[in-house]
């Protein structure tokens, strides 16, 4: 299970019909491609690391004490292999106000962040920030929520909104409904997919 490359136009999810990650968190199906892009960085770390069934335990609390040597995908699968002692849920996907969880939340985000080849400066941030709200659903808005899934499968083809364009969905976001919001951004998909074939970047997006 592998993320999309860069440039691949985005996919059709059989299960929910609609972009592929972006159905997530409540399509099972877009739920596991984006556990996957965790997952599977952290498998690659455990070979890696010729680590043992009986040691990823061990491994996880040592990532998760020091996330600044680690890619943020690495940190967050490492967090989910590690119990809050205060709420009993996975590190830092408790229940809003569970001070622990909070604290691990906000410390996976000193993990790092790679941006790949031909992406936009900062497209691996927002990849990073939208999978996190879509595996912590609970503690965000709704209207953050809708608005970080359609946006995701734009972001994992490599491609980065503008100020204006993102103040603009967002705008219809809150103001219009599900729907509405939905149509424009698979409209911006479908756009920037099309940019992305023939080389062109939207007005107001620099080179990386």
């Amino acid at each position: 299970m592998v993320r999309p490359e860069v440039g691949a136009a985005p996919r059709r999810c059989a299960e929910c019909s609609g972009y592929e990650y972006g159905g997530a968190p409540a399509c099972a199906a877009c739920r596991a491609l984006v556990d996957g892009i965790v997952e599977d960085a952290w498998a690659a770390f455990l070979r890696r690391w010729e680590v043992a069934h009986d040691q990823e335990a061990a491994l996880a609390e040592m990532v998760a004490a020091e996330p600044d040597r680690h890619d943020w995908r690495v940190v967050d699968a490492a967090l989910d292999r590690l119990h809050c002692a205060r709420c009993g849920d996975r590190l830092g996907r408790g229940p809003v106000g569970c001070f622990a969880c909070d604290q691990a939340h906000g410390f996976r985000y000193a993990a790092i962040e790679t941006d790949r080849p031909g992406v936009p400066r900062g497209n691996e941030h927002a990849v990073r920030v939208n999978v996190s709200v879509l595996r912590r659903p609970h503690v965000t808005s709704a209207n953050e929520l809708l608005a970080r899934r359609l946006l995701l499968p734009l972001l994992l083809a490599g491609f980065l909104p503008t100020v204006q364009e993102a103040q603009r969905m967002s705008a219809l976001i809150k103001s219009g409904t599900p729907a509405q919001a939905t149509q424009l951004v698979e409209q911006a998909i479908e756009d920037a997919a099309a940019r992305q074939r023939t080389g062109r970047r939207p007005p107001g997006q620099a080179d990386s």
